[in-house]
């Protein structure tokens, strides 16, 4: 067999696990353990594309242009905490 043919059997073994999953758990109330199964399952299906090479999907942060830009610039990162305001009431001099 040719790998596309692997990966499809591997895909359609994956697809017929989570159907017989759905089935069973479909007889208990949500729990963690049937939410755990399904999270498995979708790991299963990311571990598949993983090995064969398929990218995961880009994660969108939309912060991440300022932090770059924050980290870039004069070569500091600044946390935010302001030393004038560390306590109520206190102020600058």
């Amino acid at each position: 067999m040719s790998l596309e043919q692997d990966v499809a059997t591997a895909r359609g073994a994956i697809d017929a696990l989570e159907r017989a999953c759905a089935t069973v758990t479909g007889h208990f109330r949500d729990t963690v353990d049937s939410r755990r199964l399904r999270v498995d399952i979708a790991r299963l299906r990311e571990d598949l594309m993983l090995v064969v090479g398929v990218p995961p999907r880009p994660v969108h942060d939309p912060y991440r242009e300022r932090f770059e830009a924050m980290s870039s610039h004069d070569g500091a990162y600044d946390d935010g905490f302001d030393q004038a305001m560390d306590s109520p009431g206190r102020r600058a001099r």
